[in-house]
């Protein structure tokens, strides 16, 4: 890794995608990209993986399913069963009808929670951390590219003036590992 990076910025999310594509294309390491809201296609442009998160719903959805199926049992059947409307009380295939909205209902309900709750530790965002955004103008207008200088410097912001960036820092990442 080289000690230094570069700070693209652009105000145009198509120069954007296509500066990434190109950057990518010549196999220079892209640390991250900062944008206002999201860019369709930039994933890609990027060639990230896809993300295996929708696994871990289902998983917390299959819990808040069991969840539901367990508390009914023991609540409706088990510790206080009740005759209401003339309905059986013995069995929970008997009762299982009445009890779907609430098996449908806690099974959003911890796929949901627990969806949160990973996101918010899988991108490590708990309460009171600072932001990591080097420049605020991408929370308004503005894009910008934090990416590794390549072999040639010069060549590098050449290629990216081409594609519309709008200014080129070079930061020095020796500060960061003292």
């Amino acid at each position: 890794m080289s000690s230094k990076s570069l700070h693209v910025l652009f105000d145009d999310d198509d120069n954007l995608l296509d500066a990434v594509k190109e950057v990518v294309k010549n196999k220079i390491y892209i640390n991250e990209v900062y944008t206002p809201f999201p860019v369709h296609g930039l994933d890609k442009a990027m060639k990230l993986k896809p993300t295996n998160i929708s696994i871990a719903t289902f998983m917390y959805g299959c819990v808040g399913f069991t969840v539901a199926i367990l508390m009914m049992n023991y609540i409706m059947i088990v510790d206080w069963p009740q005759n209401i409307g003339g309905k059986p009380s013995f069995s929970f295939i008997e009762n299982a009808p009445a009890f779907v909205p609430i098996i449908f209902e806690l099974t959003v309900f911890f796929a949901a929670h627990l969806m949160v709750i990973t996101f918010y530790l899988r991108s490590r965002l708990w309460p009171f951390k600072m932001a990591e955004n080097p420049n605020p103008a991408t929370t308004d207008d503005k894009f910008l590219i934090d990416m590794e200088t390549g072999p040639n410097l010069a060549k590098t912001k050449t290629m990216l003036k081409k594609f519309g960036a709008i200014s080129i820092e070079v930061i020095n990442n020796d500060e960061d590992e003292k």
